[in-house]
């Protein structure tokens, strides 16, 4: 029983430390988003991309290939070599951390499996996710080349399902984590309602986030840049559409998180779990201030990991619901 255990605890650990790649990443991604890095490789190649150019003639004909791309004719065709050299190094980047998770997460996979190490019942969890994380690959290539064809931008719609695809990676491995690792505590009013109290907050963050996805995609965050008021009104003037127009997007991103936040907070109430209480108020702020300041980059990417710390707090504490009513 105590190897059994230990394993455990091993494979939790290696979950977690994954996790945090998959933080790092969705961060990254952000910043590549914010600073229009990520149609500067039109280039797909998984196994032969993990290194950048190192010689000028290389470099050469990676600038080449992009400046033919929609993206420099119509927004960069200012860009000489090393403008490009920037804004390249934070996709390169990006995919480098995505092509490290899957090698730490693989061979430690493989060698608890040959040890007989993996408890009963997660080899197939532990195998869907890492079909789940070679599918996140091949969507991100997927919605970078929306944006090669006739475009200067990827699809929001492909941006907001290569973000949601990343979270639901993160929260299948944080979870699983925590199963391995979780201790029964006792909890205070716990029942059956703040489960369902508990589920309904994560299904309004999950929506948050990627109405989230839709604002950056769109850069809808760079308009009607006051709050609570759109300028002077409540309601932005553009004809309704929250799906494709930039004002509608916002507007229900920031009453989503609003209504999200309220959830959170009276779950937190309900279940005496604070953690999440405390983060909804911080990612709100920190909503707020990207809006107010026109989308800084350092403000935006840690909007992005506020959202991703307040999912693993989220689910922290539905685990410990569970607990008290199990």
């Amino acid at each position: 029983m105590p190897s059994i255990i230990n394993a455990e605890k091993k494979i939790a650990t290696w979950l977690y430390l994954c996790c945090f790649m998959v933080f790092a990443m969705a961060v990254v991604g952000a910043v590549t988003r914010l600073t229009e890095s990520g149609l500067s490789m039109v280039e797909w190649r998984p196994l032969m991309g993990w290194i950048p150019p190192l010689a000028e003639q290389e470099w050469q004909r990676v600038y080449g290939l992009y400046r033919e791309s929609p993206e420099f004719a119509h927004k960069h065709s200012w860009m000489e070599i090393g403008d490009f050299k920037k804004i390249f190094f934070w996709e390169w980047f990006h995919r480098l951390i995505g092509r490290l998770i899957g090698v730490v997460y693989a061979v430690p996979l493989l060698w608890f499996w040959i040890k007989g190490q993996i408890p009963a019942g997660y080899k197939w969890k532990l195998s869907g996710l890492l079909l789940l994380g070679g599918a996140q690959g091949v969507l991100g290539w997927y919605m970078v080349t929306s944006g090669l064809i006739d475009r200067p931008d990827v699809s929001h719609f492909r941006l907001a399902a290569h973000l949601a695809l990343a979270l639901l990676i993160f929260a299948l491995m944080w979870w699983v984590a925590l199963t391995l690792r979780e201790h029964k505590t006792p909890l205070v009013a716990v029942s059956r309602f703040s489960l369902l109290h508990g589920l309904t907050a994560l299904g309004l963050l999950s929506v948050t986030i990627i109405w989230g996805a839709f604002t950056a995609g769109l850069d809808a965050g760079m308009i009607y840049n006051s709050f609570p008021l759109m300028d002077q009104s409540f309601m932005p003037p553009e004809p309704l559409n929250i799906l494709k127009e930039q004002s509608w997007v916002q507007f229900t991103h920031r009453w989503l998180a609003v209504l999200t936040g309220l959830t959170i907070l009276l779950f937190a109430w309900r279940t005496r779990l604070w953690p999440p209480a405390i983060m909804v108020s911080l990612q709100i702020g920190l909503g707020i201030a990207t809006l107010l300041g026109q989308v800084p980059v350092p403000l935006a990417a840690l909007h992005q990991a506020g959202a991703i710390v307040l999912l693993a707090l989220m689910l922290q504490a539905l685990r410990k619901v569970k607990n008290g009513l199990s």
